[in-house]
């Protein structure tokens, strides 16, 4: 009996020790299976989280970034003398500007360039219709003396004009020198002025005497816009960095980040118009973080078009022309029959023919100005710009162009200042202000629209001639 006793005892203990077993196993199980169900809902969640953000992004576009001031912008023209319209459109000149600009000024002035020749040393004549250089650069050498002056510009090359450069330094300016050619094998051709970090001007027109009477300039002049002001500040402070700089940050600080880009534009009234506003740079190695690259915003500005695309460049060639060998650049030239094919975009260039006009833009312009057809509603039209010259005017070197190099569409105005060809979005320094104004109750003109004036005034003029495969361009450019 002791014996089945201690049995069934030890039999108990046993069948405690499965049933414990059992339950440990239970258990086990369950841990594991609340573990994994952990992980998949983690999973589940991270998913989500990547996915939702880009499933709203799609039903809402990014949002502009507001801006509380209260912008004036006005279009401002360099009309050669001897230049005369039968049109009422008009807008102040470059010089009146940029006086405007320079009486404004009381603590600081910014300005990027590609060079300077305000006193017409360069020709060594005495040249009545330099004098409005001469009184820009005079103001300036003052306020050098009173205010904070800073120059970004291009490294001269040798045997070029300095005297302007030296003298603001004598008066106490700050002058760097940027060496683009050591950079990016370009130059700086940007030309912008940044007033009291709150006024600024953007456009065509170079430091130069022949910029306000000899050649067709067009630019925007921006008051009382801080945000914009500070915006083109930081190109600006890019450029100072590179003067002192012999490598291209990558990436480069977050000081010269930007939140305002084609994508999440400036939101802003402009002249009393709700307006999105951005600015663009290139190349893209100079292009800080939010940054759209000048070719993106031109692109996009094309893709964007309802209705037109008008476009007046003094250069315009699909090649990348100052390398060696010269390459073959399509961007532009291939967005623009894209559209015009694809959604009946009517297109129209205006470009540029004087002395130092390059022979290989003609076969691309011809090619462009093909693509015409009235049955399939295909519209691109090409025109040549003269600016007439006298005898006299003819001996002035490096003058008598519409130098102008902006876009107006039926949404878009772009105001840049670079010529339209590769060199100028792939290596060389430039920059551009792009103004959207297509929600306006306004009952004043938009820039848009101002713009659009602009350019149909000179399409219309007696000085375009239509370009088509049968043209004599030494006939049409007078050379």
């Amino acid at each position: 009996m002791k014996s089945d006793v201690a049995y069934e005892k030890m039999a108990d203990v046993e069948s405690s020790k499965r049933e414990s077993l059992l339950k440990l196993q239970k258990y086990s199980r369950c841990i594991l299976i609340l573990t994994l169900l952990a992980a998949v809902l983690l999973m589940m969640f991270s998913i989500q989280t990547l996915l939702i953000p880009s499933i709203f992004a799609k039903i809402n576009p990014p949002i502009a970034h507001p801006c509380t001031d209260t912008c004036r912008l006005v279009l401002v023209e360099s009309i050669p003398v001897g230049l005369e319209f039968n049109s009422s459109v008009g807008n102040p000149s470059v010089y009146q500007a940029w006086r405007s600009l320079l009486s404004e000024a009381q603590n600081s002035l910014d300005i990027a360039s590609f060079y300077w020749t305000l006193t017409n040393e360069d020709t060594h004549t005495h040249e009545p219709t330099a004098n409005q250089g001469e009184e820009i650069m005079q103001e300036l050498v003052e306020l050098s003396g009173k205010i904070s002056v800073r120059i970004a510009v291009n490294t001269p090359q040798e045997g070029k004009p300095q005297r302007d450069i030296q003298l603001l330094i004598n008066a106490g300016a700050d002058v760097r020198d940027v060496n683009m050619r050591d950079l990016t094998t370009g130059v700086l051709h940007t030309k912008f002025w940044v007033v009291d970090k709150k006024h600024i001007y953007i456009g065509s027109a170079n430091m130069d005497w022949r910029s306000l009477t000899q050649v067709k300039e067009l630019g925007a002049v921006v008051y009382d816009c801080k945000c914009l002001a500070a915006d083109l500040g930081k190109i600006f402070e890019a450029y100072w960095f590179l003067g002192e700089s012999k490598t291209i940050p990558a990436p480069w600080p977050s000081q010269y980040a930007t939140a305002f880009n084609k994508d999440t534009p400036m939101q802003l009234p402009i002249n009393g118009t709700d307006s999105r506003v951005y600015l663009s740079s290139s190349p893209p190695s100079l292009c800080a973080e939010g940054r759209t690259p000048d070719l993106q915003a031109i692109l996009s500005i094309i893709k964007d078009a309802q209705r037109f695309v008008y476009i007046a460049v003094m250069d315009y060639l699909p090649a990348v022309q100052f390398s060696f060998p010269k390459r073959y650049w399509a961007d532009i030239d291939t967005e623009l029959r894209r559209v015009a094919f694809e959604r009946k975009i009517h297109v129209r260039l205006l470009i540029s023919c004087w002395n130092n006009t390059s022979d290989d833009m003609f076969p691309f312009l011809r090619s462009l100005a093909s693509v015409q057809d009235s049955k399939s509603n295909l519209d691109i039209q090409v025109k040549i710009f003269i600016v007439p010259s006298s005898p006299s005017q003819k001996e002035i070197p490096f003058a008598r162009v519409n130098h102008n190099k902006y876009m107006v569409t039926d949404r878009v105005a772009y105001i840049g200042t670079s010529n339209w060809s590769g060199d100028y979005f792939v290596n060389t320094a430039g920059s551009a202000l792009v103004v959207n104004q297509t929600s306006t109750s306004s009952a004043e003109s938009t820039v848009r629209e101002q713009l659009q004036a602009v350019f149909d005034r000179d399409w219309d003029s007696p000085y375009s001639t239509p370009l088509n495969h049968n043209s004599d361009l030494k006939q049409i450019c007078e050379i």
